[in-house]
């Protein structure tokens, strides 16, 4: 029995303590900063300038070197680029160094980023930086997609026929002077098993004469010692 009204004491006070506060609140002075009619953030000067909000390409700086890609540990940076062909003519890097790649497509999805800041740290060219913007909430998950290419599709498509025509080009060379090269080792090759065979067979030539030599000299020996062999019958004769 006891218990049981205990218990309803115990719910009822921590009620009247929970009212309490309220209560104290409603007559206190208000501390809400009406966001964002009366108070902004950014423009009060409040927020830090290295937060961590929304990236942003600078799409002018960006080589295409692709270290922010790998650098984000989520994924949620694409980046395309094809090369600048020999007669393409590429407008230099903001800061005044030559393109070499082109930007065709640079993705940020925001819904997977984490904001660590890898990509910003790794950036050569400091072309992707973080900025004070944080309100781009929607209800829309495909909105978060942002697409920082500067290029035109048709642009792009013209690229990727140039770079693909370039890239088809550099192989055939390639082929024709790996052939170029092959031939020239297997001419290179049949000149030097020539010039072994010719001297193979002049050897062989020379030791032909040398042996014929010998046996005319073996003959001439014998036919002199068949003389001598006769004259000596003849001397016994007489």
């Amino acid at each position: 029995m006891y218990k049981y009204f205990n218990n309803i004491w115990l719910g009822l006070s921590t009620i009247a303590i929970g009212l309490k506060i309220t209560i104290e609140h409603l007559f206190t002075k208000n501390v809400t900063n009406q966001y964002p009619e009366k108070y902004h953030p950014i423009k009060s000067g409040d927020l830090a300038l290295n937060a961590r909000n929304r990236l942003l390409l600078k799409y002018d700086d960006c080589n295409g070197c692709n270290g922010c890609v790998r650098a984000c540990p989520v994924n949620c940076i694409t980046l395309e680029t094809c090369r600048v062909v020999p007669g393409d003519e590429a407008p230099p890097l903001a800061s005044g160094k030559k393109r070499g790649l082109w930007v065709l497509q640079y993705d940020i999805d925001f819904a997977k980023c984490c904001f660590c800041n890898l990509c910003t740290e790794v950036c050569p060219t400091e072309a992707v930086i973080m900025t004070q913007e944080f309100e781009y909430s929607t209800s829309n998950r495909d909105d978060l997609l942002y697409k920082f290419s500067l290029m035109p599709e048709e642009q792009v498509i013209e690229k990727r026929e140039m770079a693909a025509k370039f890239a088809e080009e550099q192989a055939i060379k390639k082929a024709a002077a790996a052939k170029a090269k092959a031939e020239a080792a297997a001419r290179k090759a049949a000149e030097a098993n020539n010039a072994e065979g010719n001297n193979a067979e002049g050897n062989n030539a020379e030791g032909n004469n040398a042996e014929g030599n010998n046996a005319e000299g073996n003959n001439a020996e014998g036919n002199n010692a068949e003389g001598n062999n006769a004259e000596g019958n003849n001397a016994k004769t007489l």
